[in-house]
């Protein structure tokens, strides 16, 4: 966990001292501490990896007749994974976590464009073959709060809150079964698998509230628990010289109510790498989970990148 902590605190130094902070020292900072992390964790068994990645995007204009608005943006990214193999034991573990703004000119409030915190460890002995008993966690959050947004009778810029850091918050468990060819293929089934949705119950207290509305969770709760089915899988390929594709999916259906109704969630990250340092980075990711939208939810970063690998 304190490895865990290190990185997630990387992530928020970002986000909360973005203003004083130049990027020269931002990534100088982050070599240090994940240099530190290495060092910690590395040792028999264990083998880890992962990609830092910083996208900046602007825009200015000046007495440009076909119209346009100055805006700049930033994301900073961590994919961290740190895994153990030895004998008929594996335990791997990917960290995700995501923070981007983006600020206009005619605009009193900066907007995120991402904000992701992902933990996923799944544990596994061997029971034949590539077969392996296992164990699986994940987690998923947000750094920072969400708005709606929207316009008063003056025509400004509201903004509502709606969402913010464990509401919602997601901890899927539970046992099943783990095949993996290598590194880069891996499939785990778990037909067992507990589901929780955490939420501030602020949200769920309000007058005229309905059961289920936000995230699913009943009026004055601030928890709802699923029993279902859980599959998961995860590619990642080289497209050609220099470009790579990690891909995810991980499936689930609740035995206890609509178990037809499956939620999904899909995340593609591409990188085209320029040279050691530089690539085109593109981030897409699909969620369907009628509990939160009745329809599908998607986000795509795309931009220039610098890029650490450690």
């Amino acid at each position: 966990m304190r490895k865990i902590a290190l990185l997630l605190f990387v992530l928020a130094n970002f986000t909360f001292v973005q203003a004083q902070n130049t990027e020269k020292e931002l990534i100088q900072n982050t070599e240090k501490a994940v240099t530190k992390i290495n060092d910690t964790i590395e040792g028999e068994g264990w083998k880890t990896k992962g990609n830092l990645s910083l996208l900046l995007n602007q825009s200015s204009f000046n007495n440009w007749l076909a119209g346009g608005e100055d805006s700049f943006s930033g994301t900073l990214g961590i994919n961290y994974d740190f895994n153990y193999k030895k004998d008929d034991l594996t335990w791997d573990n990917k960290i995700l976590a995501s923070y981007g703004i983006l600020q206009t000119k005619n605009t009193d409030f900066g907007k995120k464009t991402d904000d992701r915190l992902e933990f996923n460890s799944i544990v596994g002995k061997r029971a034949f073959g590539e077969w392996y008993y296992s164990y699986f966690l994940n987690f998923r959050t947000q750094f920072t709060t969400g708005y709606i947004y929207d316009k008063d009778e003056n025509g400004k810029e509201i903004r509502t809150e709606n969402t913010k850091f464990m509401s919602p918050g997601y901890l899927t468990t539970g046992p099943g079964i783990y095949w993996s060819k290598d590194e880069n293929l891996k499939i785990n089934f778990a037909p067992l698998t507990s589901k929780f949705t955490f939420v501030d119950s602020a949200y769920t207290s309000g007058a005229g509230y309905v059961n289920g509305e936000y995230f699913g969770v009943d009026a004055n709760k601030s928890m709802r628990y699923e029993l279902g089915f859980y599959a998961a899988v995860y590619y990642k390929l080289a497209l050609m010289t220099n470009v790579t594709a990690e891909n995810s999916l991980n499936l689930y259906s609740n035995y206890l109510e609509d178990p037809q109704n499956v939620d999904i969630n899909y995340s593609l990250n591409i990188i085209m790498k320029v040279n050691k340092f530089l690539s085109a980075n593109l981030s897409f990711q699909a969620i369907y989970d009628d509990n939160a939208f009745r329809g599908f939810q998607t986000r795509e970063v795309f931009g220039l990148g610098v890029n650490f690998g450690f």
